[in-house]
């Protein structure tokens, strides 16, 4: 592939909601420009961009592709992008690289979560969009339909660029309204035809809306349109543009992938309409300092590269994804890491086609393309000049949602689990990993069940680890809720030297979450040094409770007596004199069990308000306030039980159909309500 200026390129993320023929419209424009030499099916498995064998597998796409297209002396990266919510992170990740965002649709299921999602997304990072309709060769799609929705969800800016003429069903012909010239693709191939009669006005309508649309751009478009004059197809092109830039217009285009329909005009839009790498607006850095810096997309520039996408497989080694917004990346460079601090020197540069591989001589500003077998260089980091040292932001990944145990099915396998979950959360850093060592278990956490559950295909697939998930444990603690005071003595005669230690102890409630000790011994019944024996004898027994054996917190204990043999006494017996203080004062101090208590804040649209707020007080939850969090949206301050809260993320995603989200913080430990307490003691006690 010949070397492209940024004035040149396009780097145009596919987003929407799975199912949609994001993947499929990708394989189109790929045959369609000459880039494959057939034309790839999700169902079959062959697509450039689904070559995973998770994604093969499952038909679905669970991590972003990178596809550059040539077309017409232009270069369009395409990113395709999963729609499945489980895979936002990677969504997340062509979000960050792309410059405008073209939102796929599905002609028979209209706008989904998925559309109100990638559009969201978009415009969070100041995307430019677009909307392609897709399947219209389907019996039961319906453009107009969709297209009516579509001006509902996202208002008037959304305006007709290419529109099908239907007959007897059948969606043949497309009519270019920047051109104003219909196409027929009856027998494959485009063919022009005079404009059809589609009756009713509507033609006219369509083109009105979108001369109306150009009219908005500017004040001579204004006063040309209102005067009566026509507008030519290049000031058509170019007033729709200018919209497309600027958030004023959103422009729908619409076809059939699997067919190849309308595919031309789609990609001759694209380049039309959308900005290229040069159009975009200068990145904000930060410099060493943490001042801004402005980051314009200029060749001649000082070097600034982002890694936006890791691949770590065992067998293909590390490619490291790059979008460049300043200078230039090249072989044998020298650039620094500006997480690590790092140099890094940059190996072969490749430009990636799916998981093909092809030599590029350069990444220029503006570009994208990949560097091999950069150890020490992650998602998200900053490669720039020495001369120039700024750090541009990074992938913004959502919140794990859900956290399970992660265990070897073959014992003794736990550091290899442990690794291979590693070399994973380099590819994919919405993985959450940690090692609770109190409930003495492995914590894997993702964005919902499938993205756990392709986890653990890839542990099995790529590293031969067999490992399986279950509910983690909840770390419980025990306390007190009256003071006693207790003996405990120690007395052992063994022959020669026996031992003793005798100790009274007073126990008593406190807010500590550790032991508080104090000695309060007058005249000597306990000598100074086998004070510190005493403590530690606490400090080890309070690691279990008297109930189920969890740790005791809020425990405050006073030496305030005891007596000692000046030849069998030791540390060794007043350590275990403490130790049945310790037991025998705990089981008269009315000891109750502790639950950890999150704090939950979660946004959600206010039609599922209601069911929500009902779901967390049957969690035995409390909710604290409530807070508008943008349109239709109200974010939900709320206190729960961790126990409660393991599936919290699935219940939310049904009843929210994936619109609401949710984060979690500890907050404290409360006494556990007696029923839940017993069956808690009961399953401790019965392992």
């Amino acid at each position: 592939m010949k070397a492209y200026h940024a004035k040149q390129i396009y780097n145009i993320v596919l987003c929407g909601h799975s199912g949609a023929g994001k993947t499929s419209v990708a394989e189109a424009m790929l045959r369609l420009s000459g880039a494959t030499n057939r034309l790839g099916k999700v169902a079959d498995g062959n697509t450039v961009c689904d070559y995973d064998p998770e994604e093969v597998r499952r038909g679905v796409s669970i991590s972003t592709a990178v596809a550059p297209v040539e077309w017409k002396n232009k270069k369009l990266n395409l990113l395709d992008a999963p729609g499945l919510f489980d895979f936002a992170g990677a969504a997340a990740e062509a979000m960050r690289a792309a410059d405008s965002a073209l939102i796929v649709v599905s002609g028979k299921d209209s706008v989904s979560v998925g559309t109100e999602k990638a559009v969201a997304a978009a415009e969070a990072r100041g995307l430019a969009k677009a909307f392609f309709v897709n399947g219209l060769c389907d019996e039961s799609a319906r453009f107009y339909h969709v297209f009516e929705d579509l001006k509902t969800y996202f208002g008037p800016a959304v305006c007709p660029v290419v529109v099908p003429y239907i007959q007897d069903g059948q969606a043949d012909i497309y009519i270019n309204l920047l051109e104003y010239k219909a196409y027929d693709y009856k027998n494959g191939a485009p063919v022009e035809v005079p404009m059809p009669d589609m009756g009713d006005h509507r033609l006219a309508g369509l083109r009105t809306a979108i001369c109306e649309a150009v009219a908005e751009t500017s004040d001579e478009m204004f006063e040309k349109y209102f005067s009566g004059e026509e507008f030519t197809p290049e000031e058509v092109i170019v007033g729709v543009s200018k919209g497309v830039k600027s958030g004023a217009i959103l422009p729908v285009f619409c076809g059939d992938a699997l067919l190849m329909r309308g595919m031309e005009q789609f990609l001759d839009g694209l380049t039309w309409l959308l900005p290229s790498a040069a159009d975009k607006a200068a990145e904000i850095g930060a410099d060493i300092d943490g001042e801004p810096v402005e980051l314009s997309v200029n060749e001649e520039g000082a070097t600034a590269a982002l890694c936006f996408k890791t691949i770590a497989d065992p067998f293909v080694g590390k490619v490291s994804f790059l979008k460049c917004i300043s200078g230039k990346v090249s072989q044998d460079d020298t650039l620094l890491d500006m997480r690590t601090g790092a140099t890094e020197k940059i190996g072969k540069v490749v430009m990636m086609r799916g998981k093909k591989q092809e030599d590029m001589r350069v990444i220029p500003a503006g570009d994208i393309g990949a560097v091999l077998k950069l150890g020490g260089v992650a998602t998200g980091d900053t490669l720039c000049a020495a001369t120039r040292k700024v750090k541009l932001d990074g992938v913004d990944y959502p919140e794990c949602s859900l956290r399970m145990a992660i265990a070897p099915q073959t014992k003794g396998e736990e550091d290899k689990v442990a690794q291979a979950v590693a070399r994973l959360m380099e590819e994919d850093p919405s993985i959450g990993f940690e090692n609770n060592v109190e409930t003495h278990q492995m914590i894997l956490s993702g964005l919902g069940e499938q993205h756990l559950e392709v986890v653990l295909a890839k542990l099995r697939n790529r590293y031969n680890v067999a490992a399986e998930l279950s509910q983690p444990k909840i770390a419980y603690r025990e306390t007190i809720r009256k003071p006693v005071k207790v003996q405990g003595r120690h007395k052992k005669q063994t022959g020669g030297h026996g031992q003793f230690g005798d100790v009274w102890i007073a126990f008593s409630p406190c807010d500590s979450e550790d032991l508080d000790f104090d000695v309060q011994v007058v005249g000597g019944s306990v000598p100074k040094n086998y004070f510190p024996a005493v403590e530690k004898g606490l400090r080890e027994s309070i690691q279990k409770g008297p109930l189920a054996g969890y740790p005791v917190v809020g425990l405050h204990a006073t030496l305030y007596d005891g007596s000692y043999h000046p030849v069998d006494s030791s540390e060794m017996a007043f350590k275990t004199a403490a130790s049945i203080a310790y037991k025998n004062g705990m089981a008269q101090a009315d000891p109750v069990l502790l639950e950890p208590i999150l704090h939950l804040q979660i946004t959600v649209p206010d039609a599922n308000m209601g069911d929500v707020m009902g779901e967390i007080n049957k969690r035995r939850g409390r909710v604290l306030g409530m807070t508008p969090a943008g349109p239709g949206l109200q974010t939900i301050e709320a206190e729960a039980p961790e126990a409660e809260v393991v599936d919290f993320g699935t219940f939310l995603r049904q009843c929210t159909q994936g619109r609401g989200s949710f984060t979690r913080a500890f907050a404290r430990y409360e006494q556990c309500p007696p029923p839940v307490a017993e069956k808690v003691i009961a399953a401790k006690n019965a392992e």
